[in-house]
């Protein structure tokens, strides 16, 4: 049983930290909404080192570029590469880098790419 838990541990791990170069992961926090989120992750997103960092910036409010609401719609993460977030439009019928573009529908798609973010599985 313990070793169950820890393969699925370190399945979790590869899989948060899988799209980073291996230089390039670490333990961190981030921003997710409102709230801090931790874990392993590629160091440009994870930019605080601890949660004690990530909870005083959210108070803070002012590094936060989330807090200014950049996102129409979905879910604002801040990140250190520029504009300084990036927005999650998965699940809302949109994308684009403000989750502002209507998702097409496959009438209009004649020779355009299908965004991922519009892909319902």
């Amino acid at each position: 049983m313990r070793a169950l838990l820890i393969l699925a541990v370190l399945v979790c791990l590869h899989w948060n930290a899988k799209a980073c170069d291996p230089d390039q992961t670490h333990y961190g926090c981030k921003f997710y909404g409102s709230s801090c989120y931790c874990s392993y992750g590629c160091k440009n997103e994870y930019i605080y080192i601890t949660r004690k960092d990530c909870l005083s910036a959210l108070r803070e409010r002012n590094p936060n570029i989330c807090f200014r609401m950049p996102c129409l719609r979905g879910i604002c993460i801040q990140t250190t590469q520029d504009p300084g977030f990036t927005c999650k439009c998965e699940g809302t019928g949109f994308y684009g880098q403000r989750c502002e573009k209507a998702c097409p529908s496959s009438v209009t798609l004649h020779g355009l790419i299908f965004p991922h973010e519009c892909i319902v599985i």
